[in-house]
């Protein structure tokens, strides 16, 4: 069973940056792949990015691409997921994910554990 624990939502206005964090339980984080997501109101989830276990491969969707960064620190179980020049239509929640079958954390089907989400409210 993996713990995730997102932290670092609030209100931002347009073109400003937030950092979200993700702590995860378990001995084995350095092994697993992480992602994030995020779920508009009325809106699937969807992938925003991921990261492989070594920190050495990362994805993201082509409508963060040059805004968002994602980051990992095995020693500290962290994912974290650096917001800038956010837009009105950033707006969701954001959850982390993981599996522990070692796929790359793209998608939903390859989402076994998720955080309880964490709110990010970009103003125009």
């Amino acid at each position: 069973q993996v713990q995730l624990v997102e932290s670092g939502g609030g209100l931002v206005q347009a073109g400003g940056s937030l950092r979200l964090s993700c702590a995860a339980s378990g001995r084995a984080f350095s092994t697993y792949n992480m992602g994030w997501f995020r779920q508009a109101p009325g809106k699937e989830r969807e992938f925003v990015a991921a990261i492989s276990w070594s920190g050495g491969t990362t994805y993201y969707a082509d409508f963060v691409k040059g805004r968002f960064s994602i980051s990992r620190d095995n020693a500290k179980n962290t994912v974290s997921l650096q917001m800038n020049s956010l837009k009105p239509e950033d707006t969701a929640v954001y959850y982390c994910a993981t599996n522990t079958r070692g796929l790359h954390v793209t998608s939903k089907a390859a989402s076994d554990y998720w955080g309880q989400g964490t709110q990010v409210t970009v103003s125009s």
